[in-house]
């Protein structure tokens, strides 16, 4: 990312979950220092806890949930769970956790918990579809919370989607399913890290239907709404959006493909004519080198395995999934519910601490 940018950093780093024993003394930062100047009310996100819905209960949500109460966060937590299934991941894997008066206690502090019931009993890396109401469960409450101001903003544990739907949901994935119940029509999913943001215009569909989703009203909405959130929740006031054509080499002037010349190109033209900075339509395989990334703010690509595949593999496990254009913040972690690693104790819970770190800048805690 240009040098210009002010970037809100996923690297994972020490935190606190209400710490018993001491008073906060974070630093302010750049992206939170024009807050510093006002006082701050107890109605204000600062003074609200970030929800965390621990995801698929055979998958490593429970235990990564677990391992994160931990660390020693500065952050307010409240966490959606079953409370006897996080007492029993706590224990498979062999670390200290209790459970007092409503609240989750452990050597990094205290979380507030908000106890939602499984239906039955969930065996690590056995997947039960009757158990599908407790995750839709987990994140309606945690959305709406959001929605009400309960929750400041809140933090995504990994679902199974196949599960959901099995289950009869139609369940396409988190960004789709908080976009409905928030009632908002464009949510873009952006994933960043401290080198690179990729957002997508397409997202949970399948690689034959991407052409037609393409559309000029659809590729503007999505650039409007990183363009927005950029500025508001990442203090980038005047951001650079490099932009990816759909075909190889960007079409090559229409030879390999006439989105660029007929979508993606008009577009652009028209939102710049606004005096958005847009960059592109730029051929994928030269949008992500260090040079292109050097002079961006965020590499927009047109679906989900042309942009998401060159973050993650750039920063696996320190990439943090930002959803944009909600009327509240979310954040999630980089990867899936990982069966064959639950109840092991060797999920690695970097990615969830990124992701609240964020979440708790983006809220301005």
């Amino acid at each position: 990312m240009r040098k210009a940018s002010r970037s809100v950093s996923p690297t994972p780093a020490t935190l606190t979950i209400t710490p018993k024993s001491r008073q906060s003394s974070r630093r302010v930062t750049k992206v939170e220092c024009h807050r510093a100047k006002t006082a701050v009310s107890e109605n204000s996100p600062e003074h609200k806890p970030i929800t965390l819905s621990t995801g698929e209960p055979a998958g490593v949500g429970p235990e990564l949930a677990v391992q994160l109460l931990q660390q020693p966060l500065d952050a307010k937590l409240c966490v959606i769970a079953d409370p006897d299934l996080l007492l029993e991941r706590a224990a498979m894997i062999g670390v200290p956790l209790a459970l007092k008066d409503g609240r989750l206690i452990a050597p990094g502090g205290e979380a507030e918990l908000s106890p939602v019931a499984l239906a039955k009993p969930s065996i690590p890396g056995t997947l039960d579809p009757d158990n599908a109401p407790y995750v839709i469960e987990m994140l309606s409450r945690a959305a709406d919370g959001c929605l009400s101001g309960k929750f400041a903003g809140m933090v995504t544990a990994p679902v199974q989607k196949s599960t959901l739907i099995e289950a009869g949901n139609k369940f396409v994935g988190h960004t789709e399913f908080l976009a409905e119940r928030a009632g908002v029509q464009t949510p873009v999913m952006m994933l960043a890290n401290d080198q690179m943001r990729v957002a997508l215009v397409t997202i949970h569909i399948p690689l034959s239907e991407v052409p037609r989703a393409i559309t000029p009203e659809k590729l503007e909405a999505v650039l409007r709404v990183v363009h927005r959130d950029l500025q508001k929740r990442f203090k980038i006031m005047n951001p650079v959006m490099g932009v990816c054509g759909l075909n190889p080499h960007a079409g090559e002037s229409g030879h390999l493909g006439k989105e660029e010349q007929q979508v993606i190109s008009p577009v652009l033209d028209a939102l710049r004519s606004e005096g958005f900075d847009l960059r592109g339509p730029l051929p994928a395989d030269t949008a992500f080198t260090t040079e292109s990334l050097r002079n961006l703010d965020v590499v927009v690509a047109m679906f989900h395995d042309q942009g998401l595949p060159v973050i993650k593999h750039q920063g696996f496990g320190g990439v943090v999934n930002v959803t944009l254009g909600l009327p509240f913040v979310r954040t999630s972690v980089d990867h899936g519910t990982a069966l064959d690693l639950a109840g092991s104790g060797r999920a690695d819970v970097g990615s969830l601490i990124s992701a609240v770190r964020v979440a708790q800048r983006l809220c301005g805690g």
